[in-house]
């Protein structure tokens, strides 16, 4: 995910992004990176990019708040290998909100047990004070 990062600010620093992309998706795509890899490291600056009321809908129905995510992450209850996005399949926005729709692919250790899962996500991201922040999140699994 690192070169996948450095590969992303290269491209913006040197030819300012290719025009697929507006400004306003190109921030929320970083912030959508950033994310992944922030857990894919298993970095509790993860928290910065979440919003105060952030709500976790996990794919066992396991529901988390800002609290419950932030004791669990720093626990080392779920242990992230690899995160990686495979497909963005929706980018929306209406006013200061932004709907992401992507597949992903998780590895990982829960509660010290393997785990390999695609999953689809939907997000919802909020605008605030000039920052997008995660503010909504579901999970569902795919089968293989």
């Amino acid at each position: 995910m690192k070169s996948f990062l450095k590969l992303l600010f290269l491209l913006y620093f040197t030819i300012g992004f290719s025009q697929e992309y507006s400004r306003k998706e190109t921030e929320i795509l970083m912030q959508v990176s950033k994310l992944d890899s922030l857990m894919e490291h298993n970095d509790n600056k993860i928290l910065n990019l979440l919003a105060d009321d952030v709500s976790f809908g996990h794919s066992n129905a396991w529901v988390q708040n800002y609290e419950d995510f932030r004791k669990d992450f720093e626990s080392g209850k779920v242990k992230y290998q690899s995160v990686k996005q495979t497909e963005l399949k929706e980018l929306k926005f209406r006013k200061k909100l932004a709907n992401i729709r992507r597949i992903i692919s998780v590895k990982g250790l829960y509660n010290n047990q393997l785990f390999s899962m695609q999953l689809s996500v939907l997000e919802i991201w909020i605008h605030k004070k000039g920052v997008w922040k995660l503010w909504t999140r579901q999970s569902v699994g795919l089968k293989s």
